[in-house]
This record gives C-alpha cells, structure tokens and sequence, in this order.
C-alpha cells in the first residue's frame, strides 16, 4: 500500500522548506510564485517506537518502517480552478495523491512576499479550500450532465437515478461553500463518486507555519476552527526549525530540540497525522532476518494483510498467527510468548489490529 499525500498552499507558505526538511530532497525554494511546477516526491518514514524496539529484541540486518509519500506541489492562488496560476495543472496533481497537507503561513518576514498581501493562516485556508471546492464543482455538474441522458435510457435508468441523485446532493453540499469531506456517504454513495477523484473528498490536514519562537505554541482559535469547520486537524510547526534540524547529524538533534524546549520533531507529528488521515494501522512482521512494519486500512481481515506482503501469502492462506507487539516485547521471545499462552491462531476472516505481530502459515 502506498499513501500519498500533497503538499498544498498558497505561494510563499513554506511548502517546498517543508517538503525539504521532510526529505532531504534538496526541492526549489525562491521567494517567487510557482517556484514548483512539477511535484517533487519523497518517501518518509512514519516513527514507531514498536518498531525500534523489536528491532533491538531481533537485532536484524535489515528494519523497514512504514512510509508516506509526500508529493511537493507548486503553489495554487485565487482563481486556480478557472486556470490562474497554471491551476489547472496543479489540480491534476493534487487529484493523484490521497490526503492533502494544507500549509497556510503565520509569521511576518519583511524579506518573504505574501500573494495576499498580509498574512492571515484562516483567510488562506478560505482561498484554498474555495478554489478547490469551485474545482470540485464543475466536475460534479459536468458529471451530472452526462448521467441526465443516461436517465432517459429505459435499461440504465433505475442506476442512473440513484447516480443522479448523488451527484445533486454533493453539488448542493459544494454549492453551499463546504467540502465533501464533511458529508455523510455511504459505501455505494462514495462508489458512485470515487472515479471523479474530487478534491474535497479527500482527508485534510492543516499545517500552520510559524515563527521558530511560536513552534511549540497551539494554534488559535479561530485557524483551528476554521480547520474543523472543514473536517480537517491541525499541526503547527517550524519549517525553519525543521530545515535546521534536518541538517544536523542524529545523534544532535535531541540536544538541539530540548534547547527550543520541543518534545518531537515535527514532522514525526506530521508523519503521523498522514498516516492516521486514512485510517490506517500498523501491523509488524518480526524475527531474526527482518523486521518490519506493513500499512494497512482499518477494519481489513487477516487475509487482506497476508495480500498486502505477497499475493501468494492470501492465495495460500493457511492460518495467521498473531500476537500484540507489547506482548512480544514483555516476553522477549516467541517461545516465551507461547508459554504463556499470547500467540493466537487466527483465520483469513480475522480483524487486524494496531501493533498485531503476524506470522502467516501458507502453501504455495
């Protein structure tokens, strides 16, 4: 499974320092719109202190982390769904990744132009949000269009009602300035809307750049009500602390975060608000050759997790035996673990739940 998630935000929030300090990838930064044209990407692991640990009860030559891609994507500005800016362009982008990191700026620098003229994190998150919203729109109308003739065709027509009516509802929703994000869908609903890739549907974070002083403050009031208004969290960092601390060496870093009095990293924070915007979990693979974590949605079976490692694994599916990483790691070995009853066999049809450790029984 591959989570992908944009980077989006007016000209000059921060996107591209980021996106530098999240991977090192060494993207544009200017003091210039559309700095970014085409999208950089970069795979970033998601920090799990699981992970670190059975890797120090295995000591294996190799320790794999989930990752989320995060995809660098040029600056959007008014008008972008009409074509400004090359918005067009971007909305493509946009429109192939999975959730959408929002950076709206909340610092003064004389030296850093802002589009807007002024900074104001809630009134750019209005601009985005509405550009994207007007995007949505005219794909829904144009769809409901094409299914309206649809309707008078006797064989399709009970389908294309209920298309229809789909369609109606979510216009409605968009017309009255809020995302798709925020409805209510049912299974066969999100079914009928899911080849339209709508921009609005997809899950939102709001990264609030700041000042490097204001890094571990919370985020007002009104920008994290604005946020929720919209369905989406918040996080506030320092792209600036971030690019810095990106720089250093490992074993510096915690000095450096103490001394500004942060806890974490931020982009550990964001990391995992990308991870958990989809609702996913984490399940581990573990032993003396690898061990490794393995994303997968919520509420899939045992059978989908043994597919998610290798199609033969769910072809064969014999049994799955389980075990809670905490467990594992409180008995400090498999026969350990056995003695004292915390292994599980489980079937194809079994649950996964956050932190199972999975070995899978198969034929080929």
């Amino acid at each position: 499974m591959s989570l992908s998630v944009g980077i989006v935000g007016l000209p000059n929030a921060g996107k591209s320092t980021l996106f530098n300090a999240l991977t090192r990838a060494g993207a544009a930064v200017g003091n210039y719109p559309f700095t970014t044209i085409e999208p950089n990407t970069g795979m970033v692991p998601v920090p799990d202190t699981r992970l670190d640990r059975l890797a120090e009860l295995f000591h294996p030559p190799k320790v794999i982390p989930a990752m989320v891609t995060f995809t660098d994507i040029a600056g959007l500005v008014r008008g972008a769904s009409r074509g400004e800016g090359l918005g067009n362009k971007f909305l493509g982008h946009i429109r192939e990744c999975d959730a959408i990191a929002l950076v709206v700026r909340d610092f003064e620098d004389t030296d850093i132009t802002h589009v807007e003229g002024s900074v104001d994190p809630v009134r750019d998150i209005d601009v985005i949000e509405l550009e994207l919203q007007l995007a949505d729109l005219e794909t829904v109308t144009k769809r409901l269009e094409k299914v309206g003739k649809t309707v008078r065709l006797q064989k399709e027509k009970e389908q294309a009602t209920e298309a229809v009516a789909v369609l109606q509802r979510v216009r409605d929703h968009l017309d009255g300035g809020a995302p798709v994000r925020t409805m209510q869908l049912g299974a066969d609903e999100r079914a009928t809307l899911h080849d339209l890739w709508l921009l609005t549907a997809n899950p939102m974070v709001v990264v609030v750049n700041v000042a490097e002083g204001a890094a571990i403050a919370e985020p007002s009031a009104a920008v994290r009500g604005r946020a929720a208004q919209g369905g989406a969290d918040v996080v506030v960092i320092s792209a600036r602390i971030e690019a810095e601390l990106a720089e250093l060496e490992p074993a510096d870093r915690g000095a450096f975060l103490a001394d500004l009095g942060i806890a974490e990293p931020g982009l550990d924070l964001l990391a995992r608000h990308a991870y958990g915007l989809l609702d996913l979990i984490t399940f581990f693979t573990a032993g003396e050759k690898e061990v490794r974590a393995w994303q997968l949605r919520r509420g899939l079976t045992a059978l989908d997790a043994a597919a998610t490692i290798h199609t033969d694994f769910a072809k064969g599916f014999i049994r799955a035996e389980v075990s809670d990483a905490e467990d594992l790691l409180a008995a400090g070995s498999y026969n350990a673990l056995k003695e004292h009853g915390k292994q599980r066999l489980e079937g194809k049809d079994y649950v996964m739940r956050d932190g199972d450790v999975v070995h899978f029984r198969f034929n080929l």
